[in-house]
């Protein structure tokens, strides 16, 4: 872990950067601003292993991005490295049929002093900064509102604000976990064509004014003026649009 190097990547100096809560803020809305999440690698048949050396040069000496096990899996040890006190966590999103499986998504709790945090830069479109884990407060988030409840006597849930109703994101126990307890999700998640990641593209990146996405037939810029959409036509369009908008080289 070069920390100097990863700071850079996402645009910081690593001038004063105390393990607290406004620095957490600051790296994951940086975080977010600077890496894509992106499934890119299953599509160009590049196997995704559990292993952070390879998450460290694929995201910040590659400068490209990854999903969650590779996001959260990395940053967490960004966040170890500088003396923020954090554990991996098990989440099961959110789905047409209830919830998934655990271990269908990696996040991170963040300790600082008497308080914990919901920590997320593998999720897409979710939190721009983290969540105070302050069950049933409502919390306001530059990306929408949020709010953490109990969802059983074993997990724990997180929602967003849709209109006048909460929509669950995903819900997760308190439960330290080590990474290699996501391997066999992860072989589903880029193998397996029930996966929603093995049906097609997708890379997309927190903007300052909101949101690119970019699939194998839409490039979709939501921001202060609404939501446009460019079709994609070709191979060749993707691979442009890639590499203008994400500074990613096509395979």
């Amino acid at each position: 872990m070069n920390v100097p190097q990863y700071l850079d990547r996402i645009g910081l100096l690593p001038d004063h950067l105390e393990p607290n809560d406004e620095v957490l803020r600051l790296l994951q809305r940086r975080h977010l601003l600077s890496v894509p999440f992106e499934n890119l690698d299953i599509h160009w048949k590049r196997p995704i292993i559990l292993d952070t050396e390879r998450f460290y040069e694929k995201i910040v000496i590659n400068r490209r991005g990854g999903f969650c096990y590779e996001l959260n899996g990395l940053f967490n040890e960004l966040l170890k490295a500088l003396g923020f006190q954090t554990r991996l966590i098990s989440a099961r999103v959110s789905n047409n049929n209830g919830h998934g499986p655990e271990f269908d998504h990696a996040a991170i709790i963040v300790t600082i002093g008497d308080d914990e945090y919901l920590a997320d830069v593998g999720f897409g479109d979710f939190t721009t900064e983290p969540l105070r884990l302050s069950l049933g407060a409502e919390q306001q988030d530059p990306s929408g509102f949020f709010i953490i409840r109990r969802f059983d006597d074993e997990y724990f849930d997180v929602s967003k604000r849709d209109g006048d109703d909460w929509k669950s994101e995903y819900n997760f126990q308190d439960i330290p976990r080590e990474l290699s307890e996501f391997a066999e999700m992860c072989d589903f998640q880029q193998y397996s064509p029930d996966s929603h990641f093995t049906k097609g593209k997708l890379c997309s990146i927190l903007t300052e004014g909101g949101r690119i996405t970019l699939t194998d037939d839409k490039f979709i810029v939501a921001d202060s003026n609404g939501r446009r959409e460019t079709v994609i036509r070709s191979p060749a369009d993707f691979a442009a649009v890639l590499q203008q908008e994400f500074g990613i080289k096509s395979n």
